[in-house]
């Protein structure tokens, strides 16, 4: 097994912390990502799924308990130090893109270089050379208002991906995607996966989105409950596994 790109230790999220409305929405977490792996996260409306990937990822920070970014304690940073250290090491994948449309395809890719102080020249080689794996660099010039919702996630892509970073977090990435370039867009995070080693945690509510991933996470209640790694299952044995912890799930519920 590879070193650990993300560990979390006996997170907790608590919501409203000492008063009478406190909520617990995640309980004593402990969770490592390792080096290439690329993990599907899925559970129910209300499981804690979302407050999971927020807390592991620096967009929120947990109660109680540590969070560990290639060995580097969430908890122990500022405010603007964490900023530094998100787009210096994490890349983010929305479900609404979360492209500004003020701004060219070309400009929105370049914030986060921008930021990290890069050249004009820099900045302009890198794009050109990620653009074109992802087949938009014809499509730079346009707005993302001017571009099909395949082709703004493509461009949300080469954002996540333009700083190297050592970590994706993609947030219902295919929600906002027709079934066509839902597929389309899992195969190219496959590929980064596979091809390149980029390590990948996503979460989703399609279970056959979820058979992409390496390993599979179900959340329940706040608490990581169902844990499936794809090994040597094909992708049709490895969905159908995912689709009976989803089926479980629900005859539990109905059956009250």
């Amino acid at each position: 097994m590879n070193n650990p790109v993300l560990r979390a230790e006996h997170m907790k999220k608590i919501y409203n912390a000492g008063k009478e409305n406190a909520f617990e929405a995640l309980h004593d977490i402990n969770f490592s990502v390792y080096e290439g792996e690329f993990i599907g996260i899925m559970g129910p409306s209300g499981s804690g799924k979302s407050t999971f990937i927020n807390n592991i990822s620096t967009i929120d920070i947990p109660t109680e308990g540590s969070v560990y970014i290639h060995d580097k304690e969430v908890r122990s940073m500022s405010e603007d130090e964490i900023g530094v250290f998100r787009y210096e090491n994490l890349g983010f994948i929305f479900q609404y893109f979360n492209l500004l449309d003020t701004h060219t395809l070309y400009e929105n890719i370049a914030m986060p270089l921008s930021l990290a102080g890069r050249t004009d020249a820099q900045i302009h080689d890198r794009i050109q050379e990620i653009a074109g794996k992802m087949n938009i660099a014809g499509l730079l010039v346009k707005y993302p208002y001017e571009c099909s919702g395949g082709q703004r996630q493509r461009g949300a892509i080469c954002r996540a991906l333009i700083n190297d970073p050592k970590l994706i977090i993609a947030d219902e990435p295919t929600g906002n995607l027709d079934s066509r370039n839902s597929t389309e867009l899992m195969k190219i995070l496959q590929d980064l996966n596979q091809k390149e080693g980029v390590t990948i945690v996503m979460v989703t509510h399609d279970p056959l989105i979820a058979s992409y991933s390496t390993r599979f996470i179900y959340i329940h209640d706040g608490n990581i409950e169902t844990e499936i790694k794809r090994g040597g299952m094909t992708q049709e044995e490895y969905f159908r596994r995912i689709v009976d912890v989803n089926a479980d799930e629900s005859r539990e519920v109905l059956a009250g």
